[in-house]
């Protein structure tokens, strides 16, 4: 199988590259490393089964001719700052629809029929029913939700005139080893920065759902090999719900502070288009045959440390 992976150089996307690359497919990455980046990739340095070319999905002419000659388009690149979005307001809808567009495009002209996306269970907005089933919808709160909601909706119509296929993966929060963003990340370099207070956006209370992201990886490879529907929507998340306090306890643990003075700011919301408390259903996703198999404290502590690990390592080298 010959797949091309926009965003392969970011966190998820690499994860998926390694699993690609793991059952012998050739593997295209697209991707502009405005977050992405070669690090992520550097294990593959040597495999002649990877072509990593740097493009932005905005640009539809050079996705055409990267598509070309490949079976399958994993479409993980997107932008992912909610809070960006209040005061810009064309950068969801530029990065992520119409970036969306031109990917199916591309598979249009190249004749390319399996579309695997990273959608975002911020698409339900604030849910009033928990665990939220794939069929459920409520109004959006954010430019974020809304544009990966349009880009479902406009891989959804192509289905109905064209020979694409179309799976979605509704992500919860996603961590693991290689995440650069995210409260993990900016609690440990705030600490980093001053290890006897934290500021916490919001009021601590916030509950999610964080999957490690060899366990989402998973999920979606078997979403997309057993899943034949013209068009398949699935959650994934984790199964457990942690709550932002617990993520600073851990924090602080595995940083070996005490005294820590939280400070705690934004309400209880924390910043516009956040959702304070979710929970996903997985009974789609299970009826697959798919489990979580790294507990969620675990997968946050392996985030941490690799976080500290990572910083360590680039305070070294500037020495």
């Amino acid at each position: 199988m010959r797949a091309v992976v926009t965003g392969g150089a970011g966190f998820i996307g690499s994860y998926l590259v390694d699993r690609l690359l793991e059952e012998g497919c050739f593997v295209t990455v697209i991707d502009n490393m405005s977050r992405g980046c070669l690090e992520n990739l550097k294990q593959h340095s040597n495999n002649s089964c990877l072509i990593v070319k740097k493009a932005d999905i905005r640009d539809g002419n050079k996705l055409n001719r990267i598509f070309a000659g490949h079976d399958v388009a994993f479409h993980m690149a997107a932008h992912t700052n909610i809070g960006e979005s209040p005061t810009n307001h064309r950068v969801d809808l530029d990065n992520n629809l119409i970036g969306t567009l031109n990917v199916l495009e591309a598979m249009c002209n190249n004749e390319i029929q399996d579309l695997v996306f990273a959608s975002t269970s911020a698409v339900y907005g604030e849910a009033i029913v928990k665990p939220t089933p794939e069929n459920f919808s409520s109004p959006q709160i954010s430019l974020y939700g809304a544009s990966k909601l349009a880009c479902e909706a406009y891989a959804e119509a192509f289905t109905q005139f064209t020979s694409i296929k179309f799976w979605a993966f509704r992500l919860a929060n996603i961590v693991g080893e290689r995440r650069r963003n995210g409260v993990i990340w900016d609690f440990v370099h705030k600490l980093l920065e001053n290890p006897s207070e934290l500021e916490i956006l919001g009021d601590g209370k916030q509950s999610k759902e964080y999957l490690h992201v060899e366990d989402c990886v998973n999920g979606m490879m078997i979403g997309y090999k057993k899943a034949s529907s013209k068009v398949n929507i699935f959650n994934l998340s984790a199964e457990e719900q942690t709550p932002v306090d617990k993520i600073a306890d851990m924090v602080i643990e595995e940083m070996g502070l005490k005294n820590v003075k939280r400070n705690y700011t934004g309400g209880s919301r924390g910043w516009v288009g956040d959702i304070p408390v979710v929970k996903l259903s997985l009974d789609k996703i299970k009826k697959l045959g798919w489990r979580q198999k790294i507990p969620s404290e675990e997968a946050i502590r392996r985030t941490i440390r690799w976080t500290l690990d990572y910083e360590s390592h680039r305070h070294i080298t500037r020495k």
